[in-house]
């Protein structure tokens, strides 16, 4: 019987290794604004309240602290608080703006693209490392660029007793970003053990669908990734570029029915509306994953990498799945300027 874990809390990410200043400006943050106490302080941040006075005194002596809090962190702080409080989030995690223009070169944009997945795979990873301190744990996971980050910046722990399984299915193009890389990836780094649904993400037909279903070993796999502790999900943005279609697993005429019917994002095959509101597509009734109303209450954790994905994000938020968003700087402070 899988062990369950207590809930996330607001904002509640694993700290420990921010630099000290970001640690002191967080502190005071929550303390001198949000109105927390101490002990609160210290429940959200994962630390003992001692150290929390220790914080709270340096903040005071370094002259962060007068009648507001002199960082740029700040900035990066409400942000995160404006879209956590807009879209009902327990937390929400924005990591530091690059600074780079929103209109750049093609070139500059996929360098800022990959420099955004870096930084919410090395988020996230931090954020499942905590989880994955306190015990056993069986964590779903979808696919992508970002989800392939998170693995490779998920070093230092060991958990034999952690399980992670696919949230698709796993047999696609030989890509690290698949879900069967991710999951081997997570494994091998935790020493935990992997499950996946050993058939194609999108089947042929309804009937072909059907029958992948009825197999015992993808029964078993998508019994473990319904009843998982957390889950860590990516989402397209529905482009030339974006992963599905670079893949293929959609044609160029899917891409622009989809776009007639007003779709602007997908994730595990499901498409939606601006609104949050799920699109009626061929596609999705072919496409095996878990069933999306599976994961509506449960401790899902959004991962949105790169500026081209804010509207994708807002409208996946809309839906009410996530309950946490790790999300980078830019796309963070162009998603809260909606709010």
């Amino acid at each position: 019987m899988i062990q369950s874990v207590p809930p996330l809390r607001p904002m509640s990410l694993p700290l420990g290794q921010e630099p000290d200043e970001a640690l002191i400006v967080r502190a005071a943050w929550l303390y001198h604004l949000v109105g927390k106490t101490q002990e609160e302080v210290a429940a959200h941040l994962g630390l003992h309240r001692s150290r929390v006075v220790r914080l709270l005194a340096e903040a005071r002596e370094r002259g962060l602290v007068s009648v507001s809090i002199h960082h740029e962190s700040v900035r990066d702080l409400e942000t995160e608080h404006a879209i956590a409080d807009r879209f009902g989030l327990d937390f929400c995690y924005a990591t530091l703006p690059t600074g780079l223009p929103v209109e750049a070169h093609p070139e500059v944009a996929a360098a800022q693209g990959l420099i955004a997945r870096r930084a919410v795979g090395s988020a996230a990873a931090s954020l499942l490392r905590g989880r994955l301190a306190q015990g056993r744990l069986t964590v779903g996971v979808s696919w992508g660029r970002t989800l392939e980050q998170v693995a490779l910046h998920l070093t230092g722990v060991r958990n034999p007793e952690a399980r992670f399984v696919s949230l698709m299915g796993s047999l696609s193009h030989n890509s690290a970003s698949n879900t069967f890389e991710v999951v081997q990836s997570f494994t091998a780094r935790t020493g935990g053990e992997g499950y996946f649904l050993p058939v194609p993400f999108i089947a042929d037909s309804i009937d072909d669908r059907a029958v992948l279903l009825s197999q015992r070993s993808v029964a078993a796999a998508l019994d473990i990734a319904c009843n998982a502790d957390l889950y860590l999900i990516s989402v397209g943005e529905l482009s030339e570029t974006s992963l599905i279609r670079q893949r293929g697993m959609i044609s160029a005429d899917e891409l622009a029915e989809l776009h007639r019917l007003g779709a602007v994002c997908d994730t595990l095959g499901l498409f939606f509306d601006a609104c949050g509101q799920a699109i009626n597509h061929p596609v999705s009734r072919r496409s095996l994953a878990v069933d999306f109303q599976r994961l509506i209450g449960r401790d899902v954790v959004l991962l949105g990498a790169g500026i081209e994905k804010v509207a994708a994000v807002a409208a996946l938020l809309r839906t009410g799945v996530a309950r946490g968003l790790v999300i980078d700087g830019d796309a963070a402070r162009l998603l809260a300027a909606q709010c």
